[in-house]
């Protein structure tokens, strides 16, 4: 057996923008403007985003970024 420090079970699989942006409810084109001005962690691979659903999400609630132009009043 192989002897690493975290289980192959624990990994989380990346999501595309696509599917990350479905569930916090954006544009995937948004989400990855978010990804490249660090407001949402995600990952980049060549042209592709890649995000973690647990990073869309903070304690259990959905993640929603307020730029400028939405900001809660």
């Amino acid at each position: 057996m192989f002897d690493f420090p975290y289980s192959p079970i624990s990994f989380e699989p990346l999501l595309d923008s696509d599917r990350a942006a479905a569930i916090i409810q954006v544009h995937p084109k948004t989400l990855q403007r978010y990804a490249r001005n660090g407001i949402v962690r995600g990952v980049r691979a060549g042209k592709l985003w890649r995000f973690r659903a647990s990073d869309l999400f903070r304690s259990g609630e959905r993640y929603v970024p307020l730029d400028d132009d939405h900001k809660a009043q």
